[in-house]
């Protein structure tokens, strides 16, 4: 399900007429070793704000990381396994490894005291997190809420976790934009 996300990326020819430049799977897909059945494909990113239209080259090849560089962007979508496969497994140091196996230590707040989820993260985004299929609980410091497919959420930097309970993998696509 995680790796068979097909992308197509656009682009002008010589005169400036609009063509497809790509059309395939996408190139990136993360997996982490501490959540078997997660993954997810990095379908886009930018470096600058404004985001350059002419852009050259793979932007999804950069150093793994959840969140995007300064005044960046990144596209993914995101497949959240059934929490009772792994779930277990997750004590302090195990949820502090999948954080740093996706380049982003920094971001687990697992040291927090009493978290309410051992993915508690956070990072300084705004992210659109867009539930495709599926079902997830978004879990926060204090409320939690089950999204279903078509619900969107705005997430500002806040800390927070997908907890997905169901027996079923969710699949979300997430745009996330450097915050301040």
């Amino acid at each position: 399900m995680g790796g068979n996300v097909r992308r197509v990326v656009t682009g002008h020819d010589t005169d400036g007429k609009a063509i497809i430049v790509s059309d395939g799977i996408t190139p990136v897909v993360y997996e982490i070793p501490q959540r078997p059945g997660y993954s997810a494909n990095e379908i886009w990113a930018t470096t600058s704000m404004p985001a350059e239209i002419n852009q050259t080259g793979e932007p999804t090849l950069r150093p793994r990381s959840i969140e995007p560089g300064p005044n960046g962007t990144v596209c993914r979508i995101v497949v959240h396994p059934p929490e009772s496969t792994y779930i277990h497994t997750l004590d302090r140091a195990t949820a502090k490894a999948a954080f740093a196996a996706y380049g982003s230590a920094h971001a687990s707040t697992i040291e927090d005291e009493n978290p309410r989820h051992p993915l508690m993260h956070r990072t300084k985004t705004v992210d659109y997190g867009i539930v495709l299929s599926g079902e997830v609980y978004l879990v926060l410091d204090k409320d939690e809420t089950l999204l279903k497919a078509g619900d969107v959420v705005v997430q500002r930097g806040t800390n927070h976790a997908w907890a997905n309970r169901s027996t079923e993998p969710c699949r979300m696509a997430f745009i996330l934009i450097d915050g301040c």
